[in-house]
């Protein structure tokens, strides 16, 4: 392997965790940010994001990787400079870009570059904008590519590590040999395209995944209806070859940071092309309404939730990280202040949020029993393991009323009904 000086824009949950395997295949890595307090606490060897396995893989790789607040000496001995900042949705659904672009403006003086590579996710296009905009500063010799990243937050260093594919989008075969090169060592093909291809893979894969996603809510739905358990159902329908098991349960919706901002991206995209995209505008539909279902089911139950107090048991999009962003737990807590109700919370990871709406009118809460005590109900947010080792019982004695919602199906619904607590799914 050849080893490679590599500049990574960007130290969030992408950027860091490619800086710091791209140091453990053995090159050297820079990783700069914009943010102070972040670049402080990395220098200091804490790790402001929780991912299983980074933190050892940081330590270890120290000698290699560095950070740094400067994009001149992020980029200064660098051959290939990796563009893997956010790019968050912007009110008509388009990809925010201002973060790559504010990118790409401060490599202008980096002529000795080899080659400049993009992991975040962007619009079809968007490579070739950027290729335009390296050619009239004077960098033709900058090579160009798409490598986006399939690394899913709670197993992102093992994602890198042992991919699926790593797909390489390039205009030049020189060009897709170095990006290739950089990941000697990895466990998965490398597969190679051009570069509106290899930007079209990212969005059309998260917006698959989320189809199912949305496609089981709706089966879940009608199982209710007629009577089906659909557990059940996805499970035997999971086993047809064809189709997997995986993203086939049903729960209230899917959220974090790139199911909704990509499925909305890719929606905005063919909404500018003329194209109406009416599978992806119903599995948008489809999520939105299924987080709104908890608060729905309990009013049909418990009546007017004025004055009554909920416990949402889990925060976070997903368990196995701290990430918040988009996630179903925010809409459901809306919607219950929004009725008038109380809330008591828990969540092992998910960070401070007493001064973020609409955590601030929530009690947050040390344990799953500590939530419930005099609530009317608690509902299951995130399928975190802990939750399968509460102490129902001590659950039933405290609670105002014994009501649950699992919303990801992922309780014993034998032993709470057997214990006499009345227990609500999703198409159970």
């Amino acid at each position: 392997m050849t080893q490679r000086n590599v500049a990574v824009f960007g130290a969030g949950y992408i950027g860091l965790v490619t800086g710091a395997c791209l140091a453990d295949l053995g090159h050297r890595v820079v990783v700069r940010d914009i943010q102070p307090e972040r670049i402080a606490r990395l220098e200091a060897g804490e790790i402001p994001i929780y991912e299983p396995g980074l933190a050892e893989l940081i330590a270890r790789n120290r000698p290699r990787l560095t950070f740094t607040l400067d994009a001149d000496e992020a980029v200064r001995d660098a051959q290939v400079a990796i563009i893997a900042v956010d790019t968050p949705p912007t009110a008509s659904g388009d990809a925010d870009l201002s973060r790559v672009w504010a990118v790409v403006e401060s490599l202008k003086d980096a002529a000795h570059l080899k080659a400049l590579v993009v992991k975040s996710t962007v619009p079809v296009g968007t490579g070739a904008r950027i290729r335009y905009a390296l050619d009239e500063a004077g960098l033709e010799q900058v090579g160009y590519a798409s490598n986006p990243e399939f690394t899913a937050e709670g197993r992102a260093v093992s994602d890198f590590l042992n991919p699926d594919r790593v797909v390489v989008g390039a205009w030049e075969e020189a060009t897709a040999d170095l990006v290739a090169e950089l990941h000697e060592g990895v466990n998965g093909p490398v597969v190679r395209m051009d570069v509106e291809s290899a930007e079209m893979v990212k969005l059309a894969a998260n917006a698959l995944l989320a189809t199912k996603i949305s496609f089981a809510n709706e089966i879940a739905n009608l199982c209710g209806e007629v009577g089906a358990d659909v557990v059940d159902v996805m499970r035997a329908v999971g086993l047809d070859h064809r189709l997997g098991t995986h993203f086939l349960g049903a729960g209230i919706g899917y959220g974090g940071s790139c199911f909704p901002k990509d499925t909305r991206a890719l929606k905005a995209m063919a909404d500018g092309s003329g194209y109406h995209f009416q599978l992806l505008s119903s599995v948008i539909e489809v999520n939105a309404l299924q987080q709104r279902m908890p608060v729905v089911r309990l009013k049909d139950l418990l009546g007017d939730l004025r004055g009554r107090t909920v416990a949402l048991l889990g925060l976070t999009f997903k368990p196995g990280t701290d990430d918040m962003r988009e996630a179903p737990s925010i809409v459901v807590a809306s919607r219950l202040l929004a009725e008038g109700a109380r809330i008591r919370c828990w969540d092992p990871l998910a960070p401070d949020l007493s001064s973020v709406e609409p955590w601030t009118a929530a009690t947050r809460c040390d344990s799953p029993l500590q939530a419930m005590e005099g609530a009317d109900a608690a509902i299951v947010v995130t399928e975190w393991p802990q939750l399968q080792d509460v102490d129902w019982d001590g659950a039933l004695r405290v609670m105002a009323r014994p009501v649950v919602f699992d919303g990801r199906n992922a309780l014993d619904r034998e032993k709470l009904t057997g214990s006499g607590f009345t227990y609500l799914a999703v198409g159970r």
